[in-house]
């Protein structure tokens, strides 16, 4: 990807910034979820642009909370112990050996370095998982056997979110903390459950009641059949997208997960392309953003 470097006149510079300003204004001490993920979190550079974005949507006042992702580092270090990971219906199946790996992997190196990285451009992130204050409980979620209709298989830990207590999360957001939260949920009896992070975000964005949700994808976002991007969508309009084939395939989850989010009470749900430097400011802080806007209404 290259990253082309414009050369802003003091007057275009400020133009820019007080373009800003009614956002800042309308979103002042609102709560936008952002599910990071993609490369968004493997490019030094674009890792280094999100932690600066984050930082800077705290300090203008409005309060961000991070749900992150992690497949690829799980997959890499279940390979470094020779474990082969295995997916059905894009979901890992995970057994008990691959849990290590995923709490490891989610709660420790991918959680700690983004929290590093948000402290070291000048906020205040602290690293939690689910099972912190037992915020996220969670079941385990079985999926349809496509093979045998009316079948459910069992993939192991694997979990879906029953409820989530904002406690912990509204605790830190009064005092000026960025809470950094693992997808990794809490049963009944106190097993660990790997959820997958963009139900995690959506869930935690209706449960604190958002009014924003922010889906980081490694695509622009919804495209027509022509290869556009569409943006502005109501929910009616996303589904005449669904049943008319526009949409389908991998961005059926995230799509799903949008619409549940805003039908569940979030103002808006975004799906914005992770690829490009400082997404998240240009989607939240700008009229024609980045990414796909899904509204209520």
């Amino acid at each position: 990807m290259t990253d082309t470097h414009h050369h802003f006149s003091p007057a275009d510079k400020a133009q820019i910034l007080s373009e800003a300003l009614p956002f800042i204004q309308r979103f002042f001490d609102k709560t936008i979820v952002i599910k990071y993920g993609g490369n968004a979190m493997t490019d030094a550079s674009l890792k280094a642009g999100f932690a600066s974005d984050v930082v800077l949507l705290k300090l203008v006042g409005m309060n961000p909370v991070i749900v992150h992702g992690g497949g690829p580092q799980i997959g890499e270090l279940l390979q470094r112990v020779g474990k082969q990971s295995e997916f059905v219906q894009g979901m890992r199946v995970t057994d008990s050996e691959t849990m290590d790996v995923v709490e490891m992997v989610l709660g420790g190196l991918v959680n700690k370095e983004i929290v590093n990285l948000i402290n070291q451009h000048g906020g205040k992130a602290v690293g939690l998982t689910g099972k912190d204050g037992a915020m996220i409980r969670a079941r385990k979620m079985l999926v349809d056997d496509r093979e045998h209709a009316g079948n459910k298989l069992d993939i192991g830990a694997v979990g879906e979110v029953v409820c989530i207590d904002p406690q912990l999360v509204e605790l830190l957001d009064s005092r000026d903390f960025i809470p950094v939260i693992a997808p990794v949920g809490v049963g009944m009896e106190g097993e660990s459950y790997n959820i997958n992070a963009d139900l995690v975000a959506g869930k935690l964005a209706e449960t604190l009641h958002a009014e924003k949700l922010i889906l980081m994808t490694n695509t622009q976002g919804v495209l027509d059949k022509a290869g556009g991007l569409l943006t502005g969508l109501t929910a009616q309009k996303v589904r005449e997208l669904i049943d008319d084939g526009t949409i389908y395939g991998g961005m059926l989850p995230k799509i799903h997960c949008a619409l549940d989010a805003v039908h569940n009470g979030v103002h808006d749900a975004h799906i914005i392309d992770g690829r490009v430097k400082h997404a998240l400011l240009l989607e939240v802080l700008t009229k024609d953003g980045v990414g796909t806007l899904i509204r209520r209404s």
